[in-house]
């Protein structure tokens, strides 16, 4: 009876570890806007909140911003109307999935 109460659990632990995997993606943005530090203050500011979003790096002087979000909770038309919210546009330059 323990041996199979102790399977049953291994089981539905095993399964909740493989239901919360979640689908990392980077995608990397030019965003021709960012000029200026308070551009670059305005990304950093803003796209951090949008759902899904792990971590953000900006890269000033080639205008790019590098996103590594949660696919299981947004995507990039998601991320591109993020940046649209302050009057930004944000071409995919590339999108990868996070091993």
């Amino acid at each position: 009876m323990k041996r199979v109460l102790l399977l049953t659990f291994m089981a539905v632990v095993l399964c909740g570890v493989q239901a919360t995997a979640k689908e990392l993606r980077k995608i990397v943005f030019k965003v021709d806007q960012m000029e200026c530090v308070n551009c670059e203050n305005k990304v950093k500011k803003n796209i951090p909140f949008e759902k899904g979003v792990k971590k953000l790096e900006t890269d000033l002087k080639s205008r790019t911003v590098t996103v590594i979000y949660d696919a299981d909770k947004t995507n990039i038309q998601k991320l591109k109307d993020g940046f649209a919210k302050f009057k930004y546009e944000a071409k995919v330059i590339s999108d990868v999935e996070v091993k």
